[in-house]
């Protein structure tokens, strides 16, 4: 009789149980559980590089709006087709000559097989750099700068990326010297030479890449006019995902893709989405550094 009671129990409430279970390990899989997913975020443009005197200029350049570092509300989904063209095009190389620096944070969700490089921003598009993923060398991070006109042997990162999870990467050259970074480690500097200070505007077309092949999500693409020293570098890694720029006199583009691909640095380089789609669901993969 015993025996007969807790097999009626077992059926009575066992559906219950289970169906409680997958309940909660759904929304832990969402990342409900997760303390970022109740921490602030912040609305598209809530915070803003403002430039007193016009687009383009260096000097009494500030911050406005919200710029803690608030989390951001969306980040911007590439289904492998995707990318981000611009309105116009970031004039790279006109501060400082010949430095490069170039940010972001990247999520893998598949690496797709037949495709040597995951662009991030530069690639395929003959521009004066190229940051990606290389499918090839063993999914690390590459930085790949033109020295007039030749691509040259690219900074590599060294430790492969993993799909799922959400990475800083970077890209600086000095005018001599290539770096690449990854998180809060800086690897691989090689000597290169001389990169050619354009005397136009380079097309920067390609956030995603021009044909756009990366799957996944891209948020807070930075820009600078500077070559970004490491305690520089691990400052803005420390900022997270939704730090704001570091170096405003040397900032040439801030694309946060938090619901838009607008260019928030002061300069109006405006993106122009093809395919992409911003996405609240990235939270749950993120760890704050």
């Amino acid at each position: 009789m015993r025996a007969q009671s807790a097999m009626e129990y077992l059926m009575t409430y066992g559906w219950s149980i289970l169906i409680i279970a997958v309940i909660l390990g759904a929304l832990a899989y969402l990342g409900v559980f997760n303390p970022l997913y109740f921490a602030p975020k912040a609305n598209p443009g809530s915070c803003q590089a403002f430039r007193p005197n016009g687009a383009g200029t260096s000097y009494d350049i500030n911050l406005l709006g919200v710029c803690n570092g608030e989390l951001p509300q969306y980040v911007a989904e590439f289904n492998g087709k995707a990318n981000v063209g611009m309105e116009r095009a970031p004039a790279l190389g006109g501060i400082n000559g010949n430095q490069i620096t170039v940010t972001a944070w990247v999520y893998i969700s598949t690496f797709s097989s037949g495709t040597p490089k995951v662009p991030i921003i530069g690639a395929y598009c003959n521009p004066p750099f190229e940051l990606n993923v290389n499918q090839n060398g063993g999914n690390e991070v590459d930085f790949w700068p033109n020295v007039n006109g030749n691509w040259q042997n690219a900074a590599t990162s060294s430790i492969p990326l993993s799909t799922s999870r959400w990475y800083f990467i970077g890209g600086e050259y000095n005018g001599s010297y290539i770096s690449v970074y990854l998180n809060d480690e800086r690897w691989d500097v090689q000597e290169v030479g001389s990169l050619t200070a354009e005397s136009s505007p380079i097309s920067v077309s390609n956030i995603g890449g021009c044909g756009g092949t990366l799957t996944g999500y891209l948020a807070n693409i930075q820009i600078y006019n500077a070559s970004l020293d490491s305690p520089t570098m691990n400052a803005l890694y420390q900022e997270g995902i939704g730090g704001a720029p570091i170096d405003l006199q040397n900032l040439v583009g801030w694309w946060p893709l938090n619901g838009n691909a607008n260019d928030y640095s002061g300069n109006g380089d405006n993106g122009v989405p093809t395919n992409v789609v911003y996405t609240r669901s990235w939270i749950s993969s993120y760890n704050q550094p």
